[in-house]
């Protein structure tokens, strides 16, 4: 099959989930005999190789700003697409929902991926808010399939929006420690630290975690691993400097690690992995910290929950005052609990998580409907 993957940024490229899905099942598809072809923000890339493990690569401008970017390079790379003699379209992000109707006029087959609830993160403003779901409703209508990534999510959308979605999860690694020297640039010690990976935005509850980690009277460090969407954005600056001061000496602000083999060594070598995703379905870097082999601290939902099966995999805190702290207190002072989290969470990934599994079930999809 000839398939085109747009609505993210481009690869290859760590900055979020989207990002970190296609580096994952294109070269995957490519391995099994597809040609891929992934568009990419040409602002994005200074260098723009034309090919990367076997994907094509495809650059096209956007209008650079919050809200523009996104739908702007996707309107333009679904044009492009639906106008070459490509099989299938595969396009991410339910804001992408509404340009669903071009691929749709000239007959190509087209897939949507909605990823988690945009439309109730509170970093979007009242009018975001309302395309976003108002989006992701019309992809219901316009897509060929819908997918979603948590048993949660599907039940969602059949609720809200009356459409059976097609429950496809995201995959991760299971990784090892290769070079944990690696951890010095940052001045950390393997095992003597709390690990949270996480966009600085509101809805990835960082003040909650750093504030709780303060509350616990932990010894170690927490290192906040991850940056700001857009870095000139007034409201995002009032929410690190927020962040910074509600931390003490022992919270470390890494910034957005562009260095993917940095990221692995900071998942692999730390104490537990903080998540506090709250919106976007089960999440990429809570997978990817089991796959690593971590003890999750993850906040209680729906999809943190079905990630961890429970508390089997992992611990669970809720959004009071105290609980996130306890938490902290209790991993910190059972050895033996937070050993036997490590030793299973690589497990959970492979039985439900492996990219092999996930790259199978794309291809069935895209083969049933080319």
């Amino acid at each position: 099959m000839k398939i085109a993957i747009l609505g993210l940024r481009g690869i290859p490229s760590p900055y979020s989930g989207y990002e970190a899905f296609a580096s994952e099942l294109a070269p995957r598809l490519v391995e099994r005999g597809h040609a891929v072809t992934v568009y990419c923000r040409s602002s994005l890339f200074p260098q723009k190789p034309p090919v990367w493990r076997g994907v094509a690569l495809r650059y096209l401008p956007c209008l650079e700003h919050k809200i523009t970017s996104t739908l702007s390079h996707s309107l333009l790379s679904l044009l492009d697409a639906s106008f070459r003699s490509f099989d299938l379209v595969f396009v991410v992000n339910a804001a992408n929902g509404m340009f669903g109707f071009v691929p749709r006029l000239l007959g190509r087959p087209c897939v949507l991926n909605v990823d988690g609830m945009e439309w109730l993160r509170p970093k979007w403003s009242s009018l975001a808010r309302f395309v976003f779901k108002n989006s992701a409703r019309l992809g219901c209508l316009f897509y060929n399939r819908v997918i979603t990534d948590a048993e949660e999510m599907h039940r969602l959308y059949a609720r809200d929006f009356g459409i059976e979605t097609k429950y496809i999860a995201y995959g991760a690694e299971i990784e090892h420690s290769r070079e944990p020297e690696r951890l010095a640039k940052y001045g950390l010690t393997a095992g003597e630290y709390h690990l949270v990976v996480a966009r600085m935005v509101p809805d990835n509850n960082l003040d909650l975690s750093i504030g709780e980690f303060v509350r616990s009277g932990s010894s170690r460090m927490l290192a906040v691993a991850g940056g700001a969407d857009y870095r000139g954005n007034e409201r995002e600056q009032k929410f690190i400097a927020h962040l910074k001061g509600l931390a003490n000496d022992r919270v470390r602000f890494l910034g957005h690690i562009n260095d993917p083999l940095d990221l692995k060594e900071l998942h692999c070598n730390c104490f537990a992995y903080i998540h506090g995703h709250q919106y976007g379905g089960i999440n990429p870097s809570l997978l990817r910290a089991l796959g690593a082999g971590n003890c999750v601290l993850a906040l209680d939902n729906p999809f943190n929950a079905e990630a961890l099966a429970g508390e089997r995999y992992g611990l669970l805190w809720k959004r009071e005052p105290g609980d996130l702290a306890r938490v902290i207190r209790q991993i910190e002072s059972d050895e033996s609990l937070r050993q036997e989290f490590r030793r299973l969470a690589p497990e959970r990934i492979r039985e439900q998580f492996t990219w092999e599994k996930i790259t199978s079930q794309y291809e069935e999809l895209f083969s049933e409907l080319v």
